[in-house]
């Protein structure tokens, strides 16, 4: 009896070692009251020209892009979002030679691994240049066309499904959040305005607080405590803005992109923010871009992507 409960010490002593390990290391501890999810490989799918290509980095080191493999659809201004293990592209723009109309298209693809993106169900409606955040389990999009915000479970395939509602209808807005809220900012008509919503409960917007200043196409990421807003276009900026995602106030200065940029898009691990593609004051960009999150500064050159893009989705996680 003696021998088979040392046996059974030894084994939950094991369980417990490998459960405060970095063997899940995209799960990161959260002050807000859950975990939230994150990953050191960065996903970047579409843009214009209505690509269909995935390309990815690992965020942790500096360098090019690498090919992973093909979005279901090529398209441009999709909307990026993921559970750690899963990324999935939602909505977007295809080119038919004519004109580019949209699409409620969402695909998936298991992020550990290389290959074709798969797909995953439909949007509410076919929209673009969405605002994508997820607290691990949920991935929310809001913007174009309306205010609405809707749902998918990200582990399991299907439709979009009716959330709630922004505080103000606008486009052209970006999203970021941690394990207990979805955060959006920015946008054409109310450029200035932070919304939030609990992401685990339906309902509608509540205001959070302003940005810095008023601007759309605009990016955001954010790791367990911080969201960051980079770039966008009234006027051409270059600004970064953060908030605390737990308390609601009004956005601080963090630092500035390395020039202007519009139609760019982020995605972040648990500690880096990276800032790829976009639209310079003169031309698009191939730039990829980082800043540290937890402290502010300006952003340093990252690498770069395979060609010069804007208007791409993206995620992140292992």
């Amino acid at each position: 009896m003696a021998l088979m409960l040392e046996c059974l010490t030894l084994v939950l002593s094991n369980k417990m070692s490998i459960l405060n390990s970095d063997v899940i290391p995209h799960i990161a501890a959260d002050t807000g009251g859950g975990a939230a999810w994150y990953g050191d490989r960065g996903l970047f799918g579409g843009g214009t020209t209505s690509v269909n290509y995935i390309e990815y980095i690992n965020i942790s080191s500096a360098s090019n892009i690498t090919d992973f493999g093909d979005l279901s659809l090529g398209r441009q201004a999709a909307a990026g979002t993921s559970n750690g293990s899963r990324g999935v592209f939602a909505g977007g723009q295809y080119n038919t030679g004519a004109q580019w109309p949209s699409t409620d298209t969402i695909d998936y693809v298991t992020i550990s691994t290389t290959g074709n993106a798969t797909d995953f169900g439909d949007l509410v409606s076919a929209r673009y240049y969405l605002g994508a955040c997820s607290n691990g389990t949920r991935g929310l999009f809001a913007g174009y066309g309306g205010n609405s915000i809707e749902y998918i479970t990200i582990d399991t395939t299907g439709n979009g499904t009716d959330f709630g509602d922004l505080t103000q209808s606008r486009n052209f807005l970006a999203a970021c959040g941690d394990a207990t809220r979805g955060v959006w900012g920015g946008g054409d008509t109310y450029a200035n305005v932070i919304d939030y919503v609990t992401v685990a409960t339906l309902g509608n917007a509540s205001d959070f607080g302003d940005l810095t200043m008023s601007r759309n196409r605009l990016a955001a990421c954010s790791d367990t405590t911080r969201g960051v807003f980079g770039g966008g276009y009234l006027s051409f900026t270059n600004r970064i803005d953060y908030i605390t995602i737990a308390s609601t106030g009004n956005a601080t200065d963090f630092g500035d992109l390395i020039q202007p940029n519009r139609v760019l898009t982020a995605t972040a691990s648990s500690t880096r923010g990276v800032f790829a593609g976009g639209f310079t004051t003169t031309q698009q960009t191939n730039r990829i871009e980082y800043i540290t999150i937890q402290t502010t500064g300006n952003s340093t050159d990252f690498g770069d992507l395979s060609s010069v893009r804007h208007s791409i989705g993206s995620c992140a996680g292992d």
